[in-house]
Parts: structure tokens; C-alpha cells; sequence
């Protein structure tokens, strides 16, 4: 083998090797499905409502999950939609524009 196909291997070996060194200690998932339900919930109704503009009736069926998001409160004048569940998790998304649609806050 030539030096410089040698040292080509050798740099890639070394490169994929690098990639997979690192923390190999798992660490637990912070979130839970309830968190992960409010947010989406939040951040899709308020595309319905405003982005879309859709009445609340279809976006309450348009984002019906499971388990069921106990409440969605919309506020139109501060154009933000509230989500919360089992009275621990919530979530809060905001109409920025047309392009950019929601952000989750």
C-alpha cells in the first residue's frame, strides 16, 4: 500500500472511531408523553386557528390525541393558544406570522 493511501485509511479509521467515543452511559428521557401531547397540541391548534384559520370546533377534532389534552384555551387578542394536562404539564405556542406560522414559548 502507498504512505498516502496509508495515512487516508489510517485518518478515517481515526475519524470513525472519534464519531463513537463519547458518553456511553444512557441517560433517562426527561420528557413523558404528556408533555410531548401538550406541545404539539399547542403548537398545531394555534396553525389551525391562525395560520389556517379555522374555526375552534374543527381544530379541536383536527387535533384530538391520546390521551386527551384536558384543556385548550385560545386567546385571540395576544393570538396564543394554552395547553395543559393532568394539571402538571402544559405547553404555550404563539402566532408569530403567516411564514413563520406558531412557535412553542
Amino acid at each position: 500500500m502507498k504512505p498516502s493511501r496509508l495515512v487516508l485509511v489510517l485518518a478515517v479509521s481515526v475519524a470513525t472511531l472519534s464519531c463513537g467515543r463519547g458518553d456511553t452511559v444512557q441517560r433517562p428521557y426527561d420528557n413523558n408523553d404528556l408533555q410531548l401531547v401538550t406541545a404539539y397540541t399547542a403548537k398545531d391548534f394555534c396553525s389551525c386557528v391562525f395560520v389556517m384559520e379555522m374555526s375552534e370546533d374543527y381544530c379541536r377534532r383536527w387535533t384530538a390525541a391520546s390521551p386527551a389534552v384536558a384543556t385548550v384555551r385560545v386567546d385571540y387578542e395576544e393570538r396564543t393558544v394554552q395547553t395543559a394536562a393532568a394539571l402538571l404539564w402544559g405547553e404555550r405556542a404563539r402566532f408569530v406570522n403567516a411564514r413563520e406560522g406558531c412557535v412553542l414559548e
